[in-house]
């Protein structure tokens, strides 16, 4: 048989989409376990995931969170830094902090030949870590620096401007990261947060090919882990949106733009449909904001929107880097494509491409052994399960122009948007 190559290959939706939950165990810590097996496969990861606590710190402390999980590895009571790193590399293993608004925590990539002997050592950073005084300053002049670096930058920037005209400067998902707020980081509080505030609620995530007995050993080990009780969230300040705001740059060659409003979360009914939308408008390499800007127009190499999300807060955003003498034209050509879409629709051309893009997408995020556990985790702490993705699935394969353009009327269409230009 000739293939023949210049038809394209036919592109097969699948008929159903069944996934089955993960096993759930209770350890006697208390802690969930949530366990999906990988048949064949000679690798195990495990995530331990508990709330976030970022947001309960005073302002001047938003760091000490993250400056915790990233030295739990810099000394133990045990070992030094440097026998830490030679142990797990001997291993041929992997110990990553975990770190969002939401939840923090330490994931582990290993072996399963060596996983009981790594399980160990890795249990020990909850309880052991020693965080050492010199460990700590290193750090904090990486981080000054980094800071330094990343406010010469007109993206990095506008991404934080754009934060904070979202939440307000007072707020702890707006804040501004200054160097001041490494400076006060002291070794108390980062033991002080470790011994009361990490490790609260657990959850914890595992893969592998495992039978009864040896998940019975892993789970007896991991129900060893600190896992106190959860503690009532604070109250967060009120938002403080501001609309506008402009940071020319005499000496930049390109202004970086951000224009966003608040959203709605996963677990809404309209979400699958907006997020169709953002897509269309600017979700992936063929959207309106590509052809129209970066193909036609050429003033920037790359421009998307997303749906993106901190905390308990949910948001869209479109975020372009762009020759600076025509920023003012990127920003008419961004509200006329989205005019557009919210009030002609798409062709029927355009929806089929985007229905198979998406449809795709979706099933590509299954494509590897640890690809399950992590899309059960993207539903799961958005009070959903596996019967999202057959839901989404089902509505990929049947919505209409008609209902993106509605779902873009009720959430694009009401200006004016937060609009951040820096450069």
């Amino acid at each position: 048989m000739v293939l023949d190559r210049s038809k394209a290959p036919e592109f097969n939706v699948p008929e159903d989409f069944e996934l089955l939950p993960p096993l759930e165990l209770k350890l006697s810590n208390g802690a969930k376990l949530f366990y999906i097996p990988t048949p064949g496969l000679e690798a195990a990861k495990i995530d331990v995931l508990c709330r976030g606590q970022r947001a309960s710190l005073p302002l001047e402390q938003t760091l000490v969170s993250s400056f915790t999980l990233q030295m739990l590895q810099e000394g133990s009571k045990t070992k030094t830094a440097s026998e830490i790193a030679e142990f797990f590399d001997f291993y041929a293993s992997e110990v990553h902090p975990i770190l969002t608004f939401s939840q923090e925590g330490l994931g582990l990539l290993s072996t399963k030949k060596h996983l009981p002997i790594v399980l160990q050592e890795f249990i020990s950073l909850f309880t052991e870590a020693t965080f050492p005084q010199d460990m700590l300053e290193k750090r904090q002049s990486q981080r000054k620096l980094s800071i330094k670096l990343e406010k010469e930058k007109t993206a990095s920037r506008a991404n934080q401007v754009f934060r904070k005209c979202l939440f307000g400067a007072h707020h702890p998902y707006g804040v501004e990261i200054k160097e001041s707020h490494v400076e006060s980081i002291s070794r108390d509080h980062l033991v002080s947060y470790y011994n009361t505030m990490l490790w609260q609620d657990l959850e914890i995530f595992v893969t592998g090919d495992f039978d009864s007995e040896e998940l019975d050993t892993i789970s007896k080990l991991l129900g060893e882990l600190p896992n106190r009780a959860a503690v009532e969230p604070v109250l967060l300040p009120g938002v403080n949106t501001l609309l506008a705001v402009t940071e020319p740059r005499d000496k930049s060659v390109q202004s970086s733009i951000r224009i966003g409003n608040w959203s709605i979360p996963q677990n809404h009914p309209d979400f699958v449909a907006l997020s169709v939308f953002n897509t269309i408008l600017g979700g992936y390499f063929g959207s309106r904001l590509v052809k129209n800007i970066r193909e036609d127009k050429g003033h920037t190499y790359g421009i998307f929107s997303s749906l993106a999300e901190i905390g308990d807060s949910h948001y869209w955003v479109i975020a372009a880097d762009v020759q600076k003498e025509f920023y003012l034209d990127v920003l008419e050509e961004i509200y006329h494509e989205i005019r557009n879409l919210t009030e002609d629709g798409i062709n029927s051309d355009e929806l089929e491409v985007v229905r198979n893009y998406l449809i795709g997408q979706m099933l590509k995020q299954f494509s590897t052994s640890f690809d399950l556990i992590d899309r059960f985790k993207a539903v799961h702490h958005s009070g959903m399960n596996f019967d999202y993705y057959a839901q989404k699935l089902a509505f990929l394969k049947e919505f209409t122009s008609e209902d993106i353009k509605e779902v873009g009327k009720k959430y694009f269409s009401n200006p004016p948007f937060i609009e951040v230009v820096v450069g």
